[in-house]
């Protein structure tokens, strides 16, 4: 065998060593990052428990049995019975399934379109004064006031639920992508790639996207939070996801006639609420941090 051979051998080697010690400090970094290991873990744990909703109890969320309303927790039911003698634990996890559906949905449907506003509006000026006017327009309207009245203008459904929240939320992830990607667009090497005579569409999705996919990503979790929050107040108010169908927010609604006598009815709903909120919170202060190189600069000194 050759001497160039063994060499080119070598570099093999050494490229295979490379990867391998990147691999593996990307996963210390994930280990060592406790706000995104136990965040990520409770969301993981809540889609879970949506996704076998089915296995996880044997009763209808729909039957009534006016016999059994307004039990307390129990051994038969585990967190009592509703107004109407459905099983509250079940009520709830196929809510889960609603919720974050819900949640998860308008975090892609908003982020995908912030984007595409967001990397046109910074890479052309007249789109930027359109694109940016409209939003400016749509964030300055409460957002739980915009949502209620595109709820009024399209009715109850959940269909309708994700697309009033995703209007509401895609404006500030497109400023967030529109400041990041400015700031892309002004390095050396986009304009090197530009003065090389390449077209518009490779330097706005080879080389200025990939390079705001961090900060989105970390928005995005922060929009998934605040949507299951949104979903839950339009469903506590009326105006969003219409009974029988379970969620966490009509649930809570139903609560409010009978707190005095039923506080499970809140209690465990609201605990559901809170804990996936903050999982998603906590998840995305870890994206943060793991996006951050100063955070890593920080550790290392």
């Amino acid at each position: 065998m050759s001497a160039h051979s063994f060499e080119t051998e070598s570099i093999e080697d050494i490229r295979v060593r490379l990867k391998k010690e990147q691999r593996d400090l990307q996963i210390r970094k994930i280990l060592s990052n406790r706000s995104l290991m136990v965040g990520g873990t409770i969301i993981i744990v809540m889609v879970l428990i949506a996704a076998l909703a089915p296995m996880l109890t044997s009763h209808d969320p729909f039957a009534m049995t006016v016999s059994d309303r307004l039990l307390a927790p129990s051994g038969e039911h585990l967190f009592g019975t509703d107004e109407y003698g459905r099983d509250l634990f079940t009520r709830v996890v196929y809510g889960a399934r609603v919720s974050i559906s819900v949640g998860l949905a308008v975090a892609l449907f908003s982020s995908f379109l912030g984007m595409i506003i967001g990397i046109y509006a910074s890479y052309y000026k007249i789109l930027d004064h359109i694109f940016m006017r409209i939003c400016d327009g749509l964030i300055a309207i409460p957002g739980i006031l915009l949502a209620i009245a595109l709820m009024s203008a399209l009715g109850a459904s959940v269909w309708n639920v994700i697309i009033a929240l995703t209007i509401v939320y895609t404006p500030s992830i497109a400023r967030i992508v529109r400041s990041s990607a400015l700031v892309v667009k002004e390095q050396a090497y986009v304009e090197a790639v530009y003065v090389q005579g390449a077209k518009h569409f490779r330097i706005l999705w080879l080389n200025i996207v990939p390079n705001v996919l961090s900060p989105l990503l970390v928005q995005a979790t922060f929009v998934f939070a605040s949507a299951i929050l949104s979903e839950a107040a339009l469903s506590f108010l009326g105006a969003g996801i219409p009974a029988p169908q379970p969620s966490w927010g009509n649930i809570l609604q139903a609560s409010k006639v009978v707190i005095n006598k039923a506080w499970w009815m809140a209690v465990f709903p609201g605990a559901f609420l809170v804990l996936s909120v903050l999982s998603l919170n906590l998840a995305g202060d870890g994206l943060r941090d793991y996006f951050d190189p100063r955070t890593t600069a920080g550790k290392k000194k």
